[in-house]
C-alpha cells in the first residue's frame, strides 16, 4: 500500500503528464492501484520501431520517490525481453543511483532514449533493423490480442514478479487499461485486414469467376455463348452447385444442356445448308 507520501507525488505527477506528456508517450496509474503504472511509447521517426505501440508498466515502492519503480515493457520489440524487469539506472535494479527529484516523465524519458540505442543490459536483447520493423508492424495486433504472448519465442520465462504479464493475459490486460487504444486497434486490424491469429495482412480476395469464351457464329452474323458455359451459368443463376442441388436438379439441368446442345448443331447444320 502507498504511503501517504506516495500517494501525493503519483497524483501530483498524473495531473502534470496529463496536461502535458513528453513525446510519443502516455502514461497514467491504474484505476484499482496507484502505485501500478501503465505506459505507452510510440515508436519515433526514423528508427526501427517507427509507429509501434510499445506497452509496457512502471510498478512504483510505496515509499516512491525515495525508491525507484520496477520496469517492464510488455510488447514485443526486439529491443527488450517482453515483460521481463529492466536493468536500468532509473529502475529498482539501482535504487542507490535514483534521484527522488525524477518524475513518472523523466524515467519514461529515459526509457525511451535507451530503448532507441543499441546499448545492453539485463532484460535487452539483440536484433536486426529488419526483425524490429516486423516487430513494430504487430504491436497493435500483439496488444489487443495477445496472441504474441502465444507464439513460441515471444514471451520470455522470466516474468515472475508483480507487474509481469502471464502468457495468453496481454490482450485482456491491454483492454482493461487502455479501453480507447484497444478501440483504435481493433477498427486498425479490420481497415487492414489483419488475421487475429498471427498479426499479418489476410491474403487479397480473388474472384473464382473465370473468362467467358465466345466466338464467332460463321454466317450468323452475331456471337454466340458456348454451351457448356450457358449451362453453368443457369446453375450459378439458380444460387447453386451441380454437386449441390440434388437429383432432380442436375436431371433438369442436364435437360437444359442437351436441348442447347442439339439446337445449337441444328443451327450449325442449317448455316452449311443455306450456304
Amino acid at each position: 500500500m502507498a504511503t501517504p507520501a506516495a500517494t501525493k507525488r503519483l497524483t501530483k505527477e498524473y495531473s502534470a503528464i496529463s496536461k502535458s506528456s513528453p513525446p510519443y508517450i502516455v502514461a497514467r496509474p491504474s484505476e484499482r492501484n496507484i502505485l501500478e503504472w501503465h505506459y505507452v511509447l510510440t515508436g519515433p521517426p526514423e528508427t526501427p520501431y517507427e509507429g509501434g505501440q510499445y506497452w509496457g508498466t512502471l510498478m512504483f515502492p510505496p515509499d516512491y520517490p525515495f525508491a525507484p519503480p520496477a520496469i517492464r515493457m510488455h510488447t514485443p520489440s526486439g529491443r527488450f525481453q517482453p515483460s521481463t524487469r529492466l536493468c536500468l539506472s532509473i529502475s529498482d535494479f539501482h535504487p542507490k543511483s535514483f534521484n527522488p527529484a525524477w518524475e513518472v516523465s523523466t524515467i519514461l524519458t529515459g526509457l525511451l532514449s535507451f530503448m532507441t540505442s543499441e546499448e545492453m543490459t539485463t532484460g535487452s536483447v539483440r536484433a536486426s533493423e529488419s526483425e524490429r520493423k516486423l516487430f513494430a508492424q504487430r504491436t497493435r495486433w500483439w496488444n489487443s490480442t495477445g496472441g504474441g504472448s502465444k507464439q513460441p519465442g515471444t514471451q520470455s520465462s522470466n516474468t515472475r514478479g508483480i507487474g509481469a504479464i502471464k502468457a495468453g493475459d496481454g490482450g485482456a490486460k491491454f483492454r482493461l487499461e487502455w479501453p480507447e487504444l484497444d478501440e483504435e486497434n481493433q477498427k486498425w486490424m479490420r481497415e487492414k485486414r489483419i488475421n487475429p491469429q498471427n498479426g499479418f495482412p489476410l491474403p487479397a480476395q480473388s474472384s473464382n469467376c473465370g473468362p467467358v469464351r465466345i466466338r464467332n457464329t460463321a454466317g450468323a452474323g452475331k456471337t454466340a455463348v458456348n454451351p457448356v458455359v450457358q449451362a453453368n451459368q443457369i446453375a450459378r443463376d439458380a444460387g447453386q452447385s451441380w454437386i449441390s442441388i440434388g437429383r432432380w436438379g442436375k436431371i433438369i439441368i442436364g435437360a437444359i444442356f442437351s436441348y442447347i446442345l442439339v439446337t445449337r448443331i441444328l443451327g450449325d447444320g442449317a448455316v452449311s445448308m443455306a450456304q
